[in-house]
């Protein structure tokens, strides 16, 4: 049986590629994690501007953009009704700021998606160790975010702190399905995408769409059971430096072009998502760095990737040809799967001039392989099932793709 996407889990495939921004009280005290006591008023970016994130995010070819509303800590970047630990108690904008509402404002303006990071895990909230007042509270939150910022892309809920707890996911579900019935939901309660089950932004052929689990955390083996198979397209997310918050002391793990383009080729390559961290510093801007990473990294995809030569498709027995109006230059090539039915292409293989010059697992929605510098007519596809959407011709002037480069440490001492 064929589990089939929906609209909107094939819109969310097809834009690839977003970008992730943490961002909140741990920026101003060097902390990934901490535990609900660091004051409010230690928050107080100096030059905040919501649209140098989103412009940054866009000129990268990022489709979306998602921000920590609440991390684990339980600071709200907007002005909850909920809970005085949020910027309503902060000097910024002299308490009258919102930071969700103004990237969501940005993204709109720079015609990308938004979406928001909500923890279940608070670890400020008082009501916390009581199950069904924090349900209570957790609703509270999560209509003011699916109420007060217009269309959602994907609303991102983080397993880790949480092993082990069980909160009331049909009533947070019920919130989403009334108000935001387009979001993507990520891994938790009836998610509709999945984590892919590490944080290096790395997935691993073959990516499968139609999974019977989801995995919660790092942190522990405990995996979500969904009782039957579920088509779950997994999301690779990664920081850009070594931290997901900015760290003034992390600047030697920005991540460099190479490590960048192999996570590229080792998650949208493979037909997964990929959502990219720059976490912006003290400020409330991209550090200059890391906005320049990035522009550099969209650069380079587009370069490689941005002008495909189409094929036109037909199948001769159990073989599809790929003809190109005329000889073509090439050393890679892209496979799109159609969809529409599901994910059915689990192995395939790629002739040129009769020869076999590389052969794969799954296609899904974006497939890219490095085939090697040559110049064809047409390009002969076997697959053990299914159809192909499109396939497409790259010159990169890449003979194969990158590898992920061994990181450096991370500094002890930043999660409590």
């Amino acid at each position: 049986m064929s589990i089939s996407p929906t609209s909107h889990q094939l819109a969310w495939q097809r834009a690839g590629f977003g970008v992730f921004c943490h961002f909140g009280v741990n920026t101003f005290h060097g902390r990934e994690w901490s535990d609900g006591t660091l004051p409010a008023a230690s928050f107080a970016p100096t030059a905040f501007d919501a649209r140098r994130w989103a412009d940054a995010a866009a000129e990268a070819g990022a489709r979306y953009l998602v921000v920590t509303a609440k991390h684990h800590d339980g600071f709200c970047l907007w002005p909850t009704a909920t809970t005085d630990y949020s910027v309503r108690s902060s000097p910024w904008r002299g308490g009258r700021g919102d930071v969700v509402g103004e990237v969501a404002e940005a993204c709109r303006a720079a015609g990308i998606g938004f979406g928001v990071y909500v923890s279940p895990w608070d670890r400020n909230a008082s009501c916390y160790g009581d199950p069904a007042a924090y349900d209570d509270f957790y609703v509270r939150q999560l209509t003011e975010l699916c109420t007060g910022y217009g269309e959602l892309f994907e609303i991102w809920f983080d397993g880790a702190g949480s092993e082990g707890r069980v909160y009331d996911w049909d009533r947070f579900m019920g919130v989403v399905a009334e108000h935001q019935p387009g979001a993507m939901v990520f891994n938790m309660g009836r998610p509709t995408i999945r984590w892919v089950g590490n944080e290096d932004g790395l997935a691993a052929d073959p990516v499968r769409y139609a999974v019977a689990h989801t995995e919660k955390s790092m942190f522990t083996g405990e995996v979500d059971t969904l009782g039957a198979a579920t088509y779950l397209p997994p999301e690779c997310d990664v920081p850009i430096r070594g931290d997901w918050f900015w760290q003034p002391d992390d600047a030697h793990t920005l991540k460099s072009l190479r490590h960048l383009m192999a996570i590229h080729y080792r998650s949208i390559g493979l037909g997964a998502g990929l959502l990219l961290n720059v976490g912006p510093d003290r400020r409330g801007l991209f550090d200059d760095a890391d906005a320049a990473r990035l522009a550099e990294f969209g650069a380079e995809v587009r370069r490689r990737f941005g002008s495909p030569v189409e094929a036109v498709l037909s199948v001769e027995g159990d073989v599809v040809v790929a003809r190109f109006a005329a000889p073509v230059a090439l050393d890679h090539v892209e496979l799109r799967e159609d969809l529409a039915e599901g994910q059915r292409i689990f192995a395939h293989e790629i002739f040129a001039d009769g020869v076999a010059v590389v052969s794969g697992g799954t296609v899904g929605v974006r497939r890219l392989h490095a085939v090697g510098s040559r110049t064809v007519r047409e390009l002969r596809i076997r697959l053990d099932a299914g159809r192909l959407e499109s396939v497409a011709a790259h010159v990169t002037g890449v003979e194969r793709p990158e590898e992920p480069e061994e990181q450096p440490e991370r500094p002890p001492g930043k999660i409590m």
